[in-house]
C-alpha cells in the first residue's frame, strides 16, 4: 500500500463531525486537492481534475482509502510522482502541515479499514527488493506480519479491519484439469489428421510434417460451503469475506451459507464492495448464527446443485467447526456421496489451529472425516494463505 502515515482517529474523526458533508463543499474541495497537487509540480489539468471528482463520487467520498486511490489513478501519470502525490496528501486531508485549528468546508471520515490499509503498506507489490522493501516498512511489516498469525476470535476489531484489508489480496486458484478439447502444439502428442492430410494435398500426395495437437487445460470448479451458525460467530464474516475475494478473481466460484439450511449467496458476493457484498449475504441467509445442521445442508446442496452438475470434478470446501445438532448417519451418508461426485472434499475447520496431529473430537467432524481429502485450519489469515498455496496442488 502507499507510504502515507496513519492519521490521528480520534482527532480526524472530530474534525469531520464539526463539518457538513454537502455536495458542493465535498467538490469545492477535490477541485482544491487537485489545485494543490498541480502546485506541488505535477502536470494536472482541468480535465484531470474532473475525472478525479467523477471518480470519488462512484466509490465512498467518506472513505480515505478511496479518495486517496481514486486521485492516484486519476491525478498521477509517472511512478515517480507518487512520492509527491502521497506528501500532498497527507498534507492536504490529514493536515500533517496545516495548522490545527483550520477546519476544512469537507473532511473525509477515518474509518477503521481505511487506519488498517494505511498503517499496513506490506500488501502493496513493489519492484524494491526484499531487503529494501523491509527496511522501508520497519516495525509496521513486523505488526502485519505478527496480525496474521493472530487468531481472528482473540483480534481487537481495529486488528480485524486491518486482516480484512490484508485478506483482499489473497486469492484461491484452484488446479487445472485436462479437457476433451484439444489445441494446435507442434510439441502435442495427439496427431492432427485432418490438417495433416490438408497440407499433404496442398503439396499433390507428398508426405509432409505431421501436425500435432494437445489437451487443454481448464481450472476446476470451487464449490465454498460456509457454515454461519452460532458456534462460527468469531470466523464466519472472515470467512465470507475471504469467499468475496475469491469469488470476484473467479468466475468459476459458487458459495453457500448453512447454519440450519442452505442458502445460496454467489450472486449477493458479486458486489465491488466488500462490505456492501457481506450485508447482502447477511440478508440473504435467515438462520445466520443460529443452529447446524451439516448433513441436512450437504444433502440439500446434492439435491438442488450437486447432481444438476455443479459438483461434477470440482473442489469443495467445507467451512466448519464440526458442531452439527443433527443425525450423524445423515451427514455421513452426504459426504460419502459428495466425495464420489467431486474430484476433492477439503474440510476447513477453525479449532484445528497448528495442530498437525489433530484429531476430531465433534461429532459432526467424526462422522465426515473418513470422507475428506484434507483437513486443514482456518483460525487465522496466516492458515488461509496456507491452504491458498495448497489448493492449487490439489490435482
Amino acid at each position: 500500500m502507499p507510504d502515507v502515515d496513519q492519521p490521528d482517529l480520534a482527532d480526524l474523526a472530530d474534525r469531520a463531525a464539526k463539518v457538513g458533508g454537502g455536495v458542493p463543499e465535498f467538490v469545492e474541495t477535490l477541485v482544491g486537492f487537485g489545485r494543490a497537487v498541480r502546485d506541488a509540480g505535477l502536470v494536472t489539468g482541468p480535465g484531470d481534475v474532473t475525472t478525479y471528482c467523477a471518480a470519488v463520487a462512484t466509490l465512498n467520498p467518506g472513505d480515505l482509502v478511496d479518495v486517496y486511490w481514486a486521485g492516484r489513478s486519476t491525478l498521477v501519470k509517472r511512478r515517480d510522482q507518487i512520492p509527491t502525490y502521497d506528501a500532498v496528501f497527507r498534507a492536504y486531508f490529514l493536515g500533517e502541515e496545516a495548522d490545527g485549528d483550520e477546519a476544512r468546508p469537507w473532511q473525509v471520515k477515518a474509518q477503521a479499514e481505511s487506519a488498517a490499509v494505511l498503517q499496513l503498506p506490506e500488501t502493496e507489490p513493489g519492484e524494491e527488493s526484499k531487503e529494501e522493501r523491509e527496511a522501508m516498512l520497519g516495525l509496521r511489516a513486523s505488526d502485519a506480519a505478527t496480525l496474521k498469525a493472530k487468531a481472528f476470535s482473540a483480534c481487537t476489531p481495529d486488528e480485524l479491519a486491518a486482516l480484512r484489508r490484508i485478506m483482499r489480496t489473497v486469492q484461491l486458484t484452484p488446479p487445472q484439469r485436462r479437457t476433451r478439447r484439444t489445441a494446435r502444439d507442434p510439441r502435442g502428442r495427439l496427431v492432427d489428421l485432418r490438417r495433416t492430410v490438408r497440407e499433404t494435398l496442398r503439396t499433390h500426395g507428398e508426405p509432409t510434417e505431421l501436425s500435432m495437437r494437445r489437451r487443454t487445460l481448464r481450472r476446476r470448479p470451487l464449490i465454498l460451503i460456509l457454515d454461519v451458525s452460532g458456534s462460527m460467530a468469531d470466523y464466519s464474516r472472515h470467512l465470507l469475506q475471504f469467499a468475496h475475494s475469491t469469488a470476484r478473481a473467479s468466475r468459476r466460484v459458487e458459495v453457500f451459507c448453512f447454519g440450519t439450511r442452505l442458502t445460496r449467496i454467489t450472486r449477493e458476493l458479486e458486489l465491488r464492495r466488500p462490505d456492501d457484498a457481506l450485508d447482502g449475504a447477511a440478508r440473504a441467509v435467515v438462520d445466520w448464527e443460529g443452529g447446524t445442521r451439516i448433513g441436512d445442508s450437504l444433502e440439500a446442496f446434492l439435491r438442488d446443485f450437486g447432481r444438476r452438475g455443479m459438483g461434477r470434478g470440482a473442489i469443495v470446501v467445507i467451512c466448519s467447526d464440526g458442531l452439527d445438532r443433527g443425525d450423524p448417519a445423515v451427514l455421513e451418508v452426504a459426504m460419502e456421496r459428495l466425495q464420489r461426485l467431486c474430484h476433492r472434499v477439503v474440510w476447513l475447520n477453525p479449532h484445528r489451529g497448528n495442530d498437525p496431529d489433530f484429531v476430531p473430537t465433534t461429532m459432526g467432524m467424526i462422522a465426515a472425516a473418513p470422507h475428506v481429502d484434507v483437513i486443514h485450519s482456518a483460525h487465522d489469515l496466516a492458515s488461509l494463505e496456507g491452504f491458498a498455496a495448497l489448493l492449487p496442488t490439489l490435482r
